[in-house]
């Protein structure tokens, strides 16, 4: 049994706190890093689909996104087919497949909504109410996977939402394209609803890609809405789509489209087990931006500082979001059959000390006890 001077336990405690606060810088860091990447996938997303509908007038969003949900079920819904066991793409669906199939059509009409709305509305408009699916998702997360924030959670959100704002009024005093504006509540209630069920899709993605497995979700969405998406586009787009004038332009931006759609839909599980559903949709709020920035010298945007201005103010808060962890409520009898409905259901005993509750840090999870130093 070793035993430890003063001087010395006091050094190796320094040492720890400083070793935690650097890693905790790093995932700072890390967390804010790798939302942004989500941002400029989107960025690319926009680009791409900006060149199609106005420069070759391909006004093609669900078949857009059926070559997406082909991607993933090429990918995902395959690898599930040759896993073996409980993780077998039949296993899953004779458990869930109902559950899949909401979330895939609810996946498929956020999309079709907040693009529908752009014909109806202004610019202004779509970036402002689609800032709705925070409040949707911390609400969701709140009840649902009983995610607790802290005061600096809340003032980073407004902080971002801040930043959102100062860009949308930028787009005012430079006359940047507002679109049509015509039957604006139509339009205006159609982002509302596209970025509730964006809301839902986030949440419910969370949940699973940290109960069950980032490719089971991917496969699934593949599966349900390359099936979903498929209908859609014969009984409402085919005649858009036989109208597109087919060149190799044409088809490398489908090609660059459904490079960017797979690689965000590919990553984001990815960010939101690291973060949270709540962190990525605040990170999100920059793709807009990045998007600006680039139509500076691709479609010759005016600009003003205030974009900048909106941009920094958008990173402080994320920054302030991510500088503490929000925590879980402790519930054992929350999810408790998740993973094996059709097993027994195992009460537990209504009394006797309960395991210390989780806490969700910036990067994967931890207990909040304190580690116990021995000292003889």
């Amino acid at each position: 049994m070793y035993r430890f001077t003063t001087t010395s336990l006091q050094q190796q405690v320094k040492l720890l706190y400083l070793e935690h606060q650097n890693h905790r810088q790093r995932d700072l860091l890390l967390s804010v890093a790798l939302g942004q990447v989500l941002s400029l996938l989107i960025c690319g997303i926009g680009l791409t689909s900006k060149y199609l509908s106005e420069d070759f007038h391909a006004n093609t969003p669900v078949f857009q996104s059926f070559l997406n949900y082909i991607l993933l079920f090429l990918v995902y819904t395959t690898t599930l087919a040759v896993r073996q066991g409980e993780e077998n793409l039949l296993a899953i669906l004779k458990r869930r497949w109902w559950k899949y199939m909401i979330l895939g059509i609810i996946d498929i009409e956020a999309n079709y909504l907040v693009v529908k709305a752009y014909q109806y509305t202004t610019l202004t408009s779509v970036q402002l109410l689609d800032c709705f699916v925070i409040p949707v998702v911390i609400l969701l997360s709140w009840f649902f996977l009983l995610v607790r924030y802290k005061a600096v959670h809340f003032i980073g959100i407004v902080v971002c939402i801040l930043g959102m704002g100062c860009m949308a009024g930028a787009d005012v005093l430079v006359g940047r394209q507002q679109g049509a504006g015509e039957n604006k509540l139509i339009g205006d209630l159609l982002v509302l609803g596209g970025a509730t069920l964006y809301g839902i899709s986030n949440v419910c993605e969370e949940y699973i890609v940290r109960n069950l497995s980032r490719v089971e979700f991917l496969g699934m969405i593949g599966l349900f809405g390359s099936f979903f998406s498929g209908i859609q586009l014969a009984i409402m787009e085919h005649k858009e789509l036989l109208k597109v004038p087919w060149d190799w332009q044409i088809g490398l931006l489908y090609v660059g489209f459904s490079a960017c759609m797979f690689g965000l839909y590919s990553f984001m599980p990815v960010v939101i087990k690291k973060t949270s559903a709540t962190a990525v949709n605040l990170s999100l709020l920059t793709a807009d931006l990045y998007s600006l920035f680039c139509g500076l010298f691709l479609f010759h945007y005016k600009f003003s500082g205030l974009y900048l201005l909106s941009f920094f103010t958008i990173l402080v808060g994320l920054m302030l979001y991510s500088s503490t962890s929000t925590y879980v409520a402790q519930d054992p009898r929350v999810y408790k059959q998740f993973r094996n409905p059709s097993g027994p259901v195992v009460d537990l005993p209504a009394t006797g000390q309960l395991e210390p509750s989780v806490t969700y840090t910036s990067l994967g999870q931890e207990t909040e006890e304190e580690p116990h130093v021995r000292v003889a």
